[in-house]
């Protein structure tokens, strides 16, 4: 259990996808660049085995946004994307039910 404070730290803001690509010798990892409004962000997501990076240009998501940065494959990963699901073929994205404003807050 996190406390409701705790919560309410964690930043979840709508990104736009605006590049995808596989990442180099990992079937589930895809480097994503996300448009956040005001700012480019770059993640890394263990999406592979659900979407095509193609696909996902252009697809509006749910990131945490102030994640601390991890470096994962050698790639800097600046947030993370929300998604639910198991590993594999069943993952399914957290997205606005219509297209909203790039970086708008989650409440």
């Amino acid at each position: 259990m996190i406390s409701l404070h705790d919560f309410q730290n964690i930043e979840l803001r709508v990104g736009e996808i605006t590049a995808a690509e596989r990442v180099a010798g990992a079937d589930k990892l895809l480097k994503l660049t996300l448009d956040l409004g005001d700012e480019t962000r770059q993640t890394v997501a263990g999406i592979g085995q659900s979407y095509e990076p193609e696909k996902l240009v252009g697809k509006q998501v749910v990131v945490v946004s102030n994640l601390e940065p991890a470096v994962i494959r050698g790639i800097r990963s600046e947030g993370m994307i929300l998604a639910v699901g198991e590993t594999g073929t069943d993952i399914v994205l957290i997205a606005p039910e219509r297209p909203v404003q790039k970086g708008m807050r989650v409440r």
